[in-house]
Order: structure tokens, then sequence, then C-alpha cells
């Protein structure tokens, strides 16, 4: 009876501490969520796109970074946003809702066509931006900073950065994305430029034939 006893109340403890350490993050975020959200992104381009060196940054291009103990926030990069161009309509988890590295959870609406982009992390959805969905256009305007999507509570913090792309590589990677985006897209050749030459808010808008959700998909490992 005593050892059943013990180990009731030690789960009890164990159960308790979940729950505090989770509302606690909840709480801090929310907090947090009403200060302007901008990383220090410094004047680090690839190719004319913004690739801030303290973001991480998933194969998908979404990236993520620390906010603090065990909470991360999730966007799309520059070049994400410059292809989805303008879009109207953006869908994100909601609170509460558990995602997997990998899984589509992303969804941008132009013209009635949707792409997705998938999670470059694991954990539950704390929050998402309101302001983001009340106006898309942010997330071209502002891909690091207001254009943040959703906040995530990730307890695996060792596993954070599994599967992203090294840091050492990240400028290799984004060069190579640009390269590709050519080759796929040729008239979109000089639309940037290594010379400090920004992307055009829409990139594959105007341009004959592009087909905006099959090039997206592309390069968001959703097709």
């Amino acid at each position: 009876m005593p050892v059943i006893l013990v180990l009731g109340t030690f789960l009890f403890f164990i159960v308790l501490d979940y729950y505090l350490n989770r509302n606690r993050a909840i709480a801090t975020v929310a907090v947090e969520a009403r200060r302007p959200v901008t990383a220090q992104v410094g004047g680090d381009h690839v190719d004319g796109f913004l690739v801030p060196q303290n973001v991480s940054y998933h194969f998908g291009h979404s990236w993520l970074t620390t906010e603090r103990k065990g909470v991360v926030r999730v966007g799309a990069d520059e070049f994400a946003a410059a292809l989805v161009g303008k879009i109207e309509k953006i869908e994100l988890p909601k609170p509460g809702q558990w995602i997997r590295q990998g899984q589509k959870i992303l969804s941008f609406y132009r013209d009635g066509q949707k792409t997705e982009m998938v999670s470059p992390t694991e954990g539950e959805v704390l929050q998402v931006n309101a302001e983001v969905l009340n106006n898309p256009a942010m997330l071209r305007q502002d891909p690091y900073g207001k254009g943040w999507l959703i906040s995530v509570h990730v307890p695996d913090e060792e596993n954070t950065g599994r599967n992203l792309v090294p840091k050492g590589l990240i400028r290799q990677w984004m060069r190579e994305s640009v390269e590709r985006l050519y080759g796929m897209q040729p008239a979109l050749a000089g639309a940037v430029a290594a010379d400090g030459g920004r992307p055009a808010d829409d990139l594959l808008a105007g341009i004959p034939n592009a087909d905006w959700k099959q090039v997206t998909a592309e390069f968001f490992l959703t097709a």
C-alpha cells in the first residue's frame, strides 16, 4: 500500500509540473506576441534574397527561431514569400494542435488555388499571428518580422535542429534554390541579383505559362 501511495504521489507531481510549464509557456508567448517581432537580419543577402543567419531553415523554405526555452517562432523565408506573391488568404493550424516536422500545416491561397508548406519542427501550436491572417501581404513585406506565422512549444529541444539546413550550408542552399528557379523559369533570370538587387514582390506574376501551384510545391517539398 505505501508503494502505491508513493507512486501515485510521484505521478501527480509529474502531471502537475507538465501543466504548470505548459501554461507558463503559453502565458509568456501571449505577452511576447504584443511586442514587435523583428529578427536581427543585418544585411545578409543571397542573390538578392534576405537570409538572416540568426534563424534556422527547413529545406522546404520555412524558418524557425528560438524565442525562449521550449518555444520557437515559425515563418516562411523571403524566397518563399516572393514565390507565393500576392496571396489572398493564409490558413494556419489552430492553437493546441500537435504538429510534426515535415507535415503540411501552412496553406496559401491565390486565384482559387492553394499551395502548402511543411512545418520545420515538431510540437504544440501555442499561438497564430492574427495580424498576418487579416493582412496576408505582411508575409511578403516582413517575412522574418511582423509576417511570422505561428509559435510552437517544442518539448524536445535537443531535436529542434534535426533535419534543418546546416548553418554552414545556408548560403549555398539558397543560391541553389535561386538557380533552380531560373532553370524552371528562364524569364526570371535577372529578376534578382547578388549586387544588391532585390527580388520582385511577386516573382511569378506576369510570367507566361508559370504554374504557381506547381512551382511553389516544388520548392516547398509538397509536390
